[in-house]
């Protein structure tokens, strides 16, 4: 007993303690020990190790299944879990409203939602019933995954058939309404959160936040923000980067400033992106550099790609070209399209051909089919009276079908 309380006590504590344990997998064990092993592999990362213990385990059960279906889920490998549940069906071991739910949130997470509501129209034909939590799995795989109407319309479907939403499907499905600026929905969820009770849960007032902020309704976002007695990492970056977007970028610095003061440890990598975002659009250079220098000295942050973005578009702004393009250099990744975008952007900007070049060829290679690109390096090349590159360009754009797409913006009628 004392030996199983350990296993339990590891697989809690989540510590890389396996290893004590290996001799065991070596023996026949019952059911209970089994299942307890491989859920404790599972939580720690170790799925080989579980799956190795869950198939010597000479009578399997659901709980042990599950444990690794889990494990797997959680670790981007949903098809294995699927896997694992088709084999067991074949040896009588049927899925439960917990397998079923974990197998919908994996390949919802994975973005695959065309393969989460197809487990999810399974659930009835094997006759279970989705409740709550596979509702909300799926329309959150609608949302990560941009079909938004397919979201609206499986929450519908939800409340047709009598399942009250929880915290967890509004602060899931508010995002979708910040993606196309429909406020009125927005506000309608809002409205449904408030009499049911759920609008108080911070990962819902923090959703609402980041949705009237996205929206432009920055007014509404401040007195919401400023209502909650209890803010998390998201709530904060939402002001900030609501406050940045829309211009309001003393209120951004201030509000990053009192979240230092308040909880340091909140502070994350997306708090530096809105930081450094609101440092673009002010100008202020040596904030910039300082706030990205102490991300990493001081708060043990990496900088990511949105950061050397953030930074080559700040330096690139003030006209301090070279220095943009050396930070580009220096970077220990690949940098992406956003960074070459705005050194592209700057020396069109400044009139720099040389460097506009080597941002074009380099946007070129990771963005082919984009037209965008090569009219602003025919734009600065017209600048310069260099017709000659100007033609050039044009019959290669021409040659490679490419034409710049019609640009939208989404707005709300009244």
């Amino acid at each position: 007993m004392n030996y199983l309380i350990s296993l339990i006590t590891c697989s809690i504590d989540n510590s890389n303690c396996c290893a004590k344990y290996k001799l065991v997998i070596s023996f026949e064990f019952d059911a209970f020990i089994g299942s307890a092993l491989v859920d404790m592999y599972s939580k720690n990362g170790r799925l080989e190790k579980a799956r190795q213990v869950f198939d010597m385990m000479v009578e399997k059960d659901l709980v042990a299944l599950n444990a690794v279906v889990s494990g797997f889920c959680q670790h981007g490998m949903a098809e294995k879990a699927l896997v694992l549940v088709e084999e067991m069906q074949l040896v009588g071991i049927k899925p439960n409203l917990i397998t079923w739910n974990t197998l919908v949130a994996g390949f919802s997470q994975k973005g695959d939602e065309a393969m989460a509501s197809r487990l999810f129209k399974l659930m009835r034909v094997n006759g279970i019933e989705p409740d709550v939590v596979s509702w909300t799995s799926v329309i959150s795989g609608f949302v990560k995954n941009f079909q938004n109407s397919k979201a609206f319309y499986t929450f519908k479907q939800m409340l047709d058939h009598g399942i009250c939403p929880t915290s967890a499907t509004v602060s899931s499905l508010l995002p979708a309404c910040a993606a196309v600026t429909n406020l009125r929905s927005g506000k309608e969820i809002h409205a449904y959160a408030l009499v049911t009770g759920v609008e108080a849960d911070v990962y819902v007032r923090s959703a609402l936040v980041d949705m009237y902020a996205k929206c432009g309704f920055i007014y509404e976002a401040k007195t919401l923000f400023c209502k909650m007695s209890e803010k998390n990492t998201v709530t904060w970056n939402s002001m900030i980067f609501g406050y940045a977007n829309h211009g309001y970028c003393t209120e951004a610095i201030e509000l990053f400033n009192k979240m230092k003061t308040e909880d340091n440890r909140k502070l994350d990598y997306l708090t530096f992106v809105a930081v450094l975002t609101t440092c673009c659009h002010t100008g202020m250079i040596e904030l910039g550099k300082s706030l990205f220098s102490s991300m990493q000295e001081e708060h043990g942050i990496m900088p990511r790609l949105e950061h050397y973005a953030c930074m080559v578009d700040l330096l690139g702004r003030a006209g301090n070209l070279t220095e943009a393009y050396d930070m580009i250099k220096a970077m220990p990744m690949e940098p992406d399209s956003f960074v070459w975008g705005a050194l592209l952007g700057a020396s069109r900007n400044y009139g720099n051909i040389e460097l506009a070049e080597i941002a074009a060829k380099h946007l070129s290679e990771l963005e082919p089919e984009s037209a965008g690109n090569n009219l602003l390096l025919s734009s600065l090349y017209a600048d310069a009276g260099n017709w000659v590159n100007v033609a050039r360009l044009k019959k290669m754009m021409k040659k490679k079908k490419l034409r710049k797409l019609p640009g939208c913006s989404w707005t709300e009628a009244a």
